[in-house]
C-alpha cells in the first residue's frame, strides 16, 4: 500500500513539536534546571542540545526519510539482523505512552474536580487521597480509581481517534489545532505570573546561575536526559514522522527547527511556573525554596496553590490543567503512532486495524496505573525507562547506523538534501560523542542503582523487583520481529532501496 504523507513541511513540524513539547516541558524542565544551578543549567543544557540531542536528531530523520519506514523496517533495511533494535524503540514509546496517559487522566479529572469543588485547603492531600487515592506501596494496588479510569478510557478513546484519521486528517490536523493553542495557554500564565507582585523575584530565582554546579556530573547528565526525553529520541518516533515527507525535504534544518522550538517552549514554561511560585512565595512571606517541589508535586500540588492565591486563580487554574492536557494528548499519539506504524509496516495491516490493536493492548496494559498503587508503579518504570532504556535503544541505533552501517552514506544522503551541510562534524558528534556519554549515563544509573537505591528502596531491591521484570517486558515486546513473519517477503536493503526509491 501507498505509504501516507504530511500535507505540508509545517504540518510536519508542527507534529514533530507537538510529540517533542509534552508534559515535561511543563513541569520538569522547570525544576530540573531550578535544581541543577539555575541559568547555568542553561549551559549543559544548550551543549546536550547541540552537540547530542540536534545530532541524534538528524540521524533518527535520515533513517525514516531513506527507509520510508517505520523504526523496526529502518533498521531491518540496513541490516538484517538490526530490525530488534527498532522494536525495542517501540517497546520503549509502548511502555512510555501506558504511564504518560494516566498522568493526562490525572490533569483531566483534577480540572474536573477544580470546577465541581472549587480550591481545596490541603493541596497535597487533595491530590495524593482525594484524586489518586494513594495506596501504602508497589504492593498494594487496591481497586481501581474509577474518575482515573474513566478518565484514562477518554485519553485512549482521543488517542484512536486522531491516529485511527491517518496522518494528514488525523496527526497533522490535531497537531495544527493543539500546537497553537498550547502556545498561547502557557503565553497567558507567563504573562500574568510575571506581572504579579514577587514574579520577577520567582523569575530571578529560576534563572540566576550557580556555575559551581557546572563541576558536578549530575547536572550533565540530567541535562542530556532532559534533552533525550524532550526530543522524543529513542522512541521511534522520528523515524516514523519523517518517513511520511516528501522526497525533497531538508532534514537538516527540520531537524534544527523542531528542537530548538520544543527547548524555547521548556523555558517560555519555566517563566509561568516560577513566576507565579514568587507570588505565591512573596504572599505567604517564606522563601522561594519553601514553596518549590519535585516533578509531579511542582505540577499538582505547588503550583495549583499558588494559583489559588492569585485573583481569578480558577480560570488560570483551569488554562494550566487544559495546557497539561493538550501537550500530553499531543505527546501520546506521537507514541501511539510510533508503535501503530511499525505494526503496519511488520503485518501489512490497515491503518485502522492497527490502530485497534495498538489501543487496545496499551489501554490493558496501562490499567495498573489506574489502581491506588498507579503513582508508585509510575514512578518506578518511568526511572528504568529514563536512566537506561531509552539512552540503551539510542546507543544501539547510533552504533548499527554509523558504526557496522557506515555512517558515510547516511551522511551524503542527508548533505544532499540539506541546504546546510553538517559533513563529519555529524558523524562525530552523533556517531562518537553521543554513544560515549550515553554509555557513561547508562553506567553512573547502574552504579548509582546498585549502591544507593532509588527513592528510599534498600539498593538492588528496586531492580530485582521492578527493573528485571519491566525489563523482561521490553524483550517480550520485540518478539514480534521472529523470522516467520516474514516468510515470503522480500525487503530491500537500504543501498537498493533508496537507489530505487531515487530514480
Amino acid at each position: 500500500m501507498a505509504r501516507e504523507q504530511w500535507a505540508s513541511k509545517m504540518g510536519f513540524i508542527l507534529a514533530a513539536v507537538g510529540s517533542a513539547v509534552g508534559l515535561g516541558n511543563i513541569w520538569r524542565f522547570p525544576y530540573m534546571a531550578y535544581e541543577n544551578g539555575g541559568g547555568a543549567f542553561l549551559i549543559p543544557y544548550f551543549v546536550a542540545l547541540l552537540f547530542v540531542g540536534i545530532m541524534v536528531m538528524v540521524l533518527e530523520l535520515a533513517l525514516g526519510h531513506s527507509t520510508k519506514g517505520s523504526a523496526p523496517l529502518a533498521l531491518r533495511r540496513l541490516g538484517k539482523n538490526f530490525e530488534w533494535i527498532g522494536w525495542l524503540a517501540i517497546a520503549t514509546a509502548f511502555i512510555i505512552t501506558t504511564y504518560y496517559t494516566a498522568i493526562i487522566a490525572w490533569a483531566l479529572v483534577y480540572l474536573v474536580k477544580l470546577f465541581m469543588v472549587g480550591f481545596p485547603t490541603d493541596f497535597g492531600g487533595f491530590f495524593f487521597s482525594d484524586i489518586l487515592a494513594l495506596s501504602s506501596g508497589h504492593g498494594d494496588l487496591g481497586g481501581f480509581n474509577l474518575p482515573i479510569l474513566v478518565g484514562l478510557a477518554l485519553i485512549w478513546g482521543v488517542n484512536y481517534i486522531v491516529v485511527n484519521s491517518g496522518v494528514r486528517k488525523g496527526l497533522e490536523k490535531a497537531n495544527e489545532i493543539l500546537m497553537p493553542v498550547l502556545f498561547f495557554l502557557i503565553l497567558a500564565l507567563v504573562v500574568r505570573s510575571i506581572t504579579l507582585p514577587g514574579g520577577l523575584m520567582g523569575i530571578e530565582y529560576y534563572l540566576t546561575p550557580n556555575f559551581a554546579v557546572l563541576l558536578t556530573p549530575k547536572v550533565w547528565i540530567d541535562a542530556f536526559s532532559q534533552i533525550f526525553f524532550t526530543l522524543s529520541l529513542g522512541f521511534g518516533i522520528m523515524v516514523a514522522y519523517s518517513s511520511y515527507l516528501p522526497k525533497k525535504s531538508d532534514l537538516t534544518a527540520s531537524a534544527f527547527t523542531i528542537s530548538l522550538m520544543n527547548c524555547g517552549f521548556s523555558f517560555l514554561a519555566g517563566f509561568a511556573v516560577f513566576g507565579t511560585l514568587g507570588y505565591m512565595a512573596m504572599t505567604q512571606g517564606v522563601p522561594i525554596s519553601e514553596v518549590v517541589t519535585q516533578s509531579i508535586g511542582l505540577a499538582f500540588v505547588a503550583f495549583p496553590q499558588a494559583l489559588s492565591l492569585m485573583p481569578g486563580g480558577i480560570i488560570l487554574a483551569a488554562i494550566f490543567f487544559i495546557a497539561l492536557f493538550v501537550a500530553g494528548i499531543s505527546s501520546s499519539v506521537s507514541l501511539v503512532e510510533s508503535t501503530a506504524s511499525a505494526v503496519i509496516d511488520k503485518f501489512n495491516l490497515p491503518r485502522h486495524k492497527a490502530a485497534s490493536a495498538v489501543i487496545a493492548t496499551s489501554f490493558f496494559a496501562s490499567l495498573i496505573y489506574a489502581t491506588n498503587a498507579g503513582l508508585y508503579w509510575l514512578d518506578s518504570v518511568d526511572h528504568y525507562i529514563n536512566w537506561f532504556t531509552i539512552p540503551l535503544v539510542a546507543v544501539l541505533e547510533i552504533i548499527v547506523s554509523i558504526w557496522i552501517f557506515k555512517g558515510s552514506k547516511l551522511e551524503k544522503y542527508i548533505d544532499n538534501l540539506s541546504e546546510y551541510n553538517l559533513g563529519s562534524f555529524w558523524k562525530f558528534f552523533a556517531g562518537i560523542f553521543s554513544p560515549l556519554f550515553l554509555i557513561y549515563m547508562i553506567l553512573n544509573g547502574a552504579w548509582t542503582e546498585l549502591t544507593l537505591g532509588y527513592e528510599g528502596y534498600a539498593p538492588i531491591f528496586l531492580l530485582l523487583s521492578l527493573g528485571i521484570p519491566v525489563f523482561g517486558l521490553v524483550v517480550s515486546l520485540i518478539m514480534p520481529m521472529i523470522p516467520w513473519i516474514d516468510k515470503g517477503r522480500e525487503i530491500e536493503e537500504w543501498d537498493e532501496f533508496v537507489k530505487k526509491d531515487e530514480e
